[in-house]
């Protein structure tokens, strides 16, 4: 299991890595091409918003497996023992049903729903269902390492 956790990490990381950097370059160019050239190129404006979607998306997922989103652990950080597990997978749980309703169905939905109406983005011509696939790609990945941290914490080995 420890080898298919590594393999999605490593996955990931590289991943949020190449879209990041495809998003810079997406907007030195748009700068570069609009204030030296004084032609802006159409494509990298509508290209780089979509790699900024797919980027925060990815990137959420990859985070929450890591334990380093943001979050107000105020409540939490003061308990210990069984309290603190109980409010932990509390926190999981509420995670699972927000990954699993919002982001996997309703975004599915939304994704199936885009895809099957064939529209596409105007400057790059692509469906625009792609755009919003990161919405439940995300979500699965965040259900994927919210059971893990339930699993883990089921076992007492919870990395907190």
């Amino acid at each position: 299991m420890q080898a298919l956790i590594n393999v999605v990490n490593r996955s990931l990381a590289g991943l949020v890595i190449l879209l990041s950097c495809s998003l810079v370059a997406c907007v030195v160019w748009q700068v570069l091409s609009r204030y030296l050239l004084g032609d802006p190129s159409t494509i990298t404006d509508e290209l780089a918003r979509y790699l900024f979607m797919w980027t925060g998306l990815i990137g959420a997922a990859y985070t929450s497996g890591q334990k380093k989103h943001l979050a107000i652990d105020l409540l939490t950080m003061n308990l210990t023992g069984t309290r603190k597990r109980i409010s932990e997978l509390f926190i999981e749980a509420t995670t699972i049903l927000f990954a699993s309703v919002i982001m996997i169905y309703g975004g599915g939905k939304l994704f199936l729903k885009v895809l099957a109406m064939g529209q596409v983005s105007p400057a790059l011509g692509m469906p625009m269902g792609l755009v919003y696939l990161a919405i439940p790609v995300s979500g699965a990945l965040i259900l994927f390492y919210s059971v893990l941290s339930i699993m883990n914490l089921l076992r007492g080995t919870a990395d907190a």
